[in-house]
């Protein structure tokens, strides 16, 4: 017998006719009837889900993380229970500002999102290439974001209005300079960390509270186009970064990133020089040194796109017991904001896709909803408390209560000079002064490439504002900006 599947359609019926429809005559019209016709056009027309708002662009694929060192001291979550311990994951790498179809080449921060398939549940770690982000507060995002899109009346990227915002906050200049650098055009994925890029907490056996920051080292390598190769890729190959990944995984090149953690106590937290919750800052390793924790591999490429990485859904607010949240601002606001997103383009159940779901078990009084797949638990009560309960509530799960330093409610500037929290120069000029001189050089230029895009009425005085920036950040920066943009200082 023949092991060929019959051509089907949706419901089971086989057929036939699957290249020409049903007409009256060799000429005639087509008949109504014809349902096949119809199920494979209304099923065209509907193939292309809402893209990512942020982050439509992008690669993936699934691995293993093994943990190589004990970190137990500080988190009790099952992935680093002992060493050797395997978890299989998924990882999802994009960029941010470009459409779906958009160049993987561009100048742009890399999303770095991974999803860990652990017996506690799945524990998304959502990221970026970068430690520090362009805002600090969530309701700015929104308006950055506007920024890097198109512009409603042109409908075309402006770097008017992109240099227009940064210059107004100067609290993005710490990640600007990075996007500037040759760090905003990676050679693909596999040559860039990665980093949590929020503070997190971990939680430990006897319920303590530390603090910390997630860093993927790349074992290949940090490599990075300049402006010119990067755009002259964008032109022969849009699709570079998805390639090269694919391409590896598929010959057996698995490439590899090294996790390490950087650790701070609470006590440390309410005294540090900087608000550790502040997500355009980082902890410098010279007060808080990286600690190894184990290797994480891709080595297995997705089978169907769509299926496994567009579909795929990743939240910060997946957390797993031994891992917890922080005060960081950004953070907070992820925390409503990515499922928010997830449930509009995917569905209200949009976890129990097989990308998404978890292995083990999933146990709630969650029921009903658009695309609901899972037999919505058959004859169970769908309300709590009831008598008849399969369901227990397991106490040794309960979370570590968060602490507030300070109960009164207000809408605090998050730039406060009184605060400490407006020191926008110091670590930008830090990252410029430990760097290369080549990498100097092409992170001048690259600015003036990409300040000079600035034009309008507004051009002068959006130019000189940027500018004061640079020159706030490093006094030669500043100067060697504008001497590229024959503007004086």
């Amino acid at each position: 017998m023949s092991e060929k599947k019959k051509l089907t359609t949706a419901s089971g019926r086989p057929y036939v006719e699957n290249e020409d429809s049903l007409t009256v005559g060799r000429r005639g019209p087509i008949l109504l009837e014809d349902y096949v016709l119809h199920e494979k056009m209304a099923h065209f027309n509907r193939e292309r889900i809402p893209e990512r708002v942020v982050h439509a662009n992008g690669s993936g694929a699934f691995g293993t993380f093994t943990v190589t060192h004990d970190i137990t001291k500080y988190t009790k979550a099952k992935m680093f229970s002992h060493i050797g311990k395997k978890t299989d994951m998924l990882a999802r790498f994009s960029t941010v500002g470009g459409e779906k179809g958009s160049a993987d080449t561009e100048r742009d921060p890399r999303g770095f999102a991974l999803k860990f398939y652990t017996e506690d549940g799945n524990w998304d770690l959502v990221g970026n290439n970068t430690p520090v982000f362009f805002v600090k507060d969530p309701k700015k995002f929104s308006d950055f974001i506007h920024t890097q899109k198109r512009h409603p009346f042109t409908n075309m990227k402006s770097p008017t209005m992109m240099w227009d915002f940064w210059s107004l906050n100067p609290e993005s200049l710490h990640q600007v300079l990075i996007l500037m650098s040759d760090r905003g055009t990676p050679f693909g994925y596999r040559h860039m960390n990665g980093y949590g890029s929020h503070t997190y907490s971990l939680i430990n056996a006897n319920n303590e509270r530390h603090y910390v920051k997630f860093h993927f080292k790349t074992d290949q390598g940090i490599k990075n186009f300049n402006d010119a190769e990067a755009t002259k890729m964008k032109g022969e190959n849009p699709d570079f970064a998805q390639q090269d990944l694919i391409e590896h995984i598929e010959n057996g090149n698995y490439p590899k990133w090294n996790l390490k953690i950087q650790v701070m106590t609470e006590e440390e937290a309410k005294n540090y020089k900087w608000n550790p919750f502040d997500l355009s800052k980082v902890w410098p390793h010279g007060d808080f040194p990286l600690i190894d924790v184990g290797v994480m591999e891709l080595n297995k490429n997705a089978d169907n796109y769509f299926a496994q990485i567009e579909q795929s859904a990743f939240a910060p607010a997946h957390i797993v017991d031994g891992v917890g949240y922080s005060p960081d601002k950004m953070l907070q606001g992820r925390l409503l904001s990515y499922p928010d997103a997830h449930r509009y383009r995917l569905g209200v159940n949009y976890e129990q896709i097989p990308v998404n779901r978890c292995p083990y078990a999933v146990n709630n009084y969650e029921r009903d909803g658009f695309m609901r797949v899972d037999g919505n638990q058959g004859r169970a009560e769908n309300y709590f408390p009831n008598s008849f309960d399969e369901i227990e509530v397991d106490e040794d799960y309960k979370l570590k209560s968060p602490e507030v330093n300070d109960a009164s409610a207000d809408w605090y500037d998050r730039n406060s000079a009184a605060a400490n929290e407006n020191d926008h120069y110091t670590q930008p000029g830090n990252l410029y002064r430990i760097m290369s001189d080549q990498a100097k050089t092409n992170l001048v230029n690259n600015t003036v490439g990409a300040m000079s895009g600035i034009d309008g009425p507004k051009k002068e005085e959006i130019t000189k504002r940027q500018l004061a920036h640079w020159y706030n950040a490093d006094k030669e920066l500043g100067r060697r900006i504008a001497e590229g943009l024959g503007v004086s200082m």
